[in-house]
């Protein structure tokens, strides 16, 4: 099923690093459980794609929904099914994922 386009966009890590800087996004890691560990963003929530539940994705409230994975791939995946399940907002996908946000050096936490 293609992804409407009007609710999936490609977003640059330094927009959405602007935007956790200024408490203005939700962002949910799609990666498995010991990526998270080896490193990840601050704020994110671990939302693991092999156990994804569109019915867990937390409200924004207003804030920018961002999904991102290791290279983004993964999120592509999580983001099409919760189109699939009924999401309705929009979902902005990390453009070339945590690798691309590591390169840019910006934080992360082990």
């Amino acid at each position: 099923m293609p992804l409407p386009p009007d609710q999936i966009y490609y977003v640059s890590v330094s927009d959405i690093n602007a935007w956790r800087a200024a408490d203005d996004a939700v962002i949910i890691d799609v990666r498995e459980e010991d990526e998270w560990h080896d490193s990840h963003i601050p704020g994110a929530i671990l939302m693991p794609l092999s156990t994804f539940d569109p019915a867990k994705i937390p409200d924004p409230r207003g804030k920018h929904l961002v999904f991102h994975c290791r290279s983004g791939r993964r999120c592509g995946l999580a983001a099409e099914k919760a189109v699939a399940a009924g999401y309705t907002g929009i979902i902005e996908r990390m453009e070339g994922g945590f690798l691309a946000w590591s390169a840019a050096g910006l934080a992360s936490e082990h």
